[in-house]
């Protein structure tokens, strides 16, 4: 909340509505499905419903709960109006026409018209791209569970076994290790099918002999983590070898480019150069990386040309891959925070191939 109304006053912002419900969480702590955070310099109010009475109570910090009689988004666009801003803003990445629609139709009508801003770039989304100590430390925590889940998996993956039976095994794992879920539907992609960037996990089996990618992660105390290990089941032939070790090398050269001050263009180059040099980058096929946190996709984006600036507190993923239409695929993906001096990896599983 301080730090959000430090950006306000900056920016020259008298009032704010905050509907995203990741970015209501960040400000003022409170992880219901139902809620809008009106802002002003010196007065902040939570709007959700009754489902949320006590659980609004017990989590919210910094703003006067309000339990809405009928909508919680139009009674925070009317509390707006009471300390006579002259506009309020919004994030206009997060809201959409119709919502928008809502809130000018909770506002008298000599109001309508002009009171309602977008940003001309988001606020909230953007303090929430460098964690403090106390996130980190929850990010690496959810980052080791997801180590775990990987050692606890391997065990399992056997041919002839489906791709959903090792999700299902993951999932459960999560579970019983003390996740409050997975954080994005888990991809397990073997064979052929690992040549799928996104193959989530069908009914296939694993064969005797191919690479299996397990992209998956889990959520904890709030924060997300994510991370992608290929395994290849039986003995790789020389092509399959020669690209895992391409696709390693320039996961490792993205992460060794991830320092205070480097641009997030330049941390993707570092991976794809290797893959150009190894003739590969044309099958590589989507950016290197993404932020994370409380969602599973936060900014910064790591793709070519992006010229967002690295700051210590960052977490990104690095994740090429390779993908062979017909023949295979392979991934390997760990997070990084950034630090005062480099790039910290969060999720230290073994990276050097695994056969089963």
């Amino acid at each position: 909340m301080r730090a959000l109304r430090k950006q306000m006053r900056e920016q020259g912002i008298d009032a704010m509505l905050v509907t995203h419900l990741p970015d209501v969480r960040y400000v003022c702590g409170f992880t219901g499905s139902n809620a809008a955070l009106a802002v002003t310099a010196k007065r902040a109010a939570m709007f959700t419903d009754g489902r949320y009475t006590s659980q609004s109570k017990e989590e919210t910090l910094g703003a006067r709960v309000v339990i809405a009689k009928k909508s919680a988004l139009r009674e925070a666009c009317a509390w707006l109006e009471e300390p006579g801003v002259a506009a309020a803003y919004f994030d206009p990445e997060q809201t959409t026409v119709a919502a928008l629609e809502i809130m000018r139709d909770a506002l008298s009508k000599g109001k309508r018209r002009g009171f309602f801003q977008a940003l001309k770039k988001p606020i909230v989304s953007e303090l929430r791209m460098v964690k403090d100590a106390d996130e980190l430390l929850l990010m690496e925590r959810a980052a080791l569970l997801g180590c775990n889940l990987f050692t606890a998996v391997l065990p399992h993956m056997q041919a002839g076994v489906t791709e959903s039976e090792i999700a299902a095994d993951l999932e459960f794992f999560a579970r019983s290790m003390g996740a409050e879920g997975m954080s994005f539907e888990t991809i397990v992609a073997s064979g052929k099918r690992s040549a799928l960037p996104h193959g989530r996990a069908t009914t296939a089996k694993v064969p005797g002999r191919g690479f299996v990618t397990l992209d998956f992660g889990v959520i904890l105390n709030g924060y997300c983590s994510d991370m992608t290990r290929t395994v290849h089941m039986g003995k790789p032939g020389r092509e399959e070898q020669s690209a895992y070790e391409a696709v390693l090398e320039a996961q490792e050269a993205a992460v060794a480019a991830v320092k205070p001050g480097a641009t997030c263009g330049e941390v993707d180059e570092a991976a794809r150069s290797v893959l150009r040099g190894a003739k590969l980058d044309k099958y590589f096929t989507h950016s290197t990386g993404h932020g994370v946190g409380i969602e599973i996709h936060e900014s910064p984006r790591v793709a070519a040309e992006q010229k967002q600036v690295l700051e210590p507190g960052m977490v990104i993923t690095i994740e090429p891959g390779v993908y062979i239409e017909g023949k295979f695929g392979i991934r390997i993906e760990d997070m990084v925070a950034v630090t005062k001096s480099g790039g910290k990896i969060l999720t230290p599983a073994p990276k050097a191939m695994i056969q089963l």
